[in-house]
């Protein structure tokens, strides 16, 4: 006995896809902000012992 064949399956959502340009996952849009943030941090440091 063979079976009928299976319906297409209906294109999913990636949730995965974060749809930030120029970011393919959300762990790649997450380094960039922790990265930001270290970045602006840094920065506070430095100008504030420059300007103090």
């Amino acid at each position: 006995m063979s079976q009928p064949p299976q319906p297409p399956t209906p294109p999913s959502s990636d949730d995965s896809s974060p749809g930030v340009p120029g970011f393919r996952t959300w762990r790649g849009v997450y380094w960039f902000v922790f990265a930001s943030f270290v970045g602006v941090v840094a920065a506070l440091t430095i100008f504030s012992r420059m300007l103090a």
